[in-house]
């Protein structure tokens, strides 16, 4: 028997999900969770074999949660609405993933080869690898105006919110404006570098010039811009920069 966890923010896709696995694989056990959070406890207590990892999520990104694991004796298959860069990361670090919404064939595919070969002891070498890969790619990407714009990390100065949408403001006083808002945005930038300072504005650190005391709590940034900084955020925001 196959004990399987699933975790998805999205009830739909964790459904239907549970439905082509109990239809087309045998022998198999499920337990689904619809919170990262809750995840990691139901890994740590029911030690599943194999692990079905949504990567997006608003909690904390699949990643994240990753990183929160201290059990980590199991096989692992992402599975992602979106077709990004971070998986190629995934790809090289030879974990799976699947598209949304799964095709069955790749499905059962995917399942067969975690039958047909238990990896699970090797997996936190494969994660170090990842995590590894991750961290050393230096374009984001970001649609808009319907292309998709590589960006340099070291380019994104701040990232300002306005209601649903978002502008990222880049060196060379480039902006690339986007119609989502902030909250869908910042996925992108799960990166050291960058942090979510108040609601309207998420900034890469290492463009920070100056900060006002007198104005309650300013940044200026290498652009001339300025970035609001929110009470519950300053303290975090002060060991990072200091």
């Amino acid at each position: 028997m196959l004990k399987t966890v699933l975790v998805d923010d999205e009830i739909n896709a964790l459904e239907a999900l549970e439905w082509k696995l109990n239809r087309y694989i045998d022998d198999i056990q499920i337990i689904k969770c619809n919170s990262p959070i809750e995840a990691i406890d139901v890994i740590q207590k029911e030690k599943p074999d194999l692990v079905f990892l949504d990567i997006d999520m608003p909690e904390m990104d699949g990643f994240t949660m990753l990183q929160q694991l201290s059990n980590t004796n199991f096989d692992l298959i992402f599975t992602t609405a979106h077709d990004e860069f971070a998986l190629k990361a995934i790809k090289v670090s030879a974990i799976d993933y699947l598209l949304k919404p799964v095709d069955k064939d790749e499905l059962i595919t995917a399942v067969a080869k975690v039958k047909e070969s238990r990896k699970g002891s090797q997996l936190e070498d494969k994660l170090q690898f990842l995590f590894s890969n991750l961290n050393k790619t230096d374009k984001i990407s970001v649609s808009a105006d319907g292309k998709i714009y590589l960006v340099d990390r070291k380019e994104v100065i701040m990232l300002k919110s306005d209601k649903s949408y978002t502008t990222v403001f880049l060196t060379g006083d480039r902006e690339i404006l986007v119609t989502k808002t902030l909250k869908e945005v910042e996925k992108k930038f799960h990166y050291p570098e960058f942090f979510r300072v108040h609601n309207s504005f998420l900034i890469n650190v290492n463009h920070v010039k100056e900060y006002l005391k007198s104005l309650g709590g300013e940044l200026v940034m290498s652009n001339g811009m300025n970035a609001s900084i929110s009470r519950n955020k300053k303290s975090e925001l002060l060991e990072r920069l200091f």
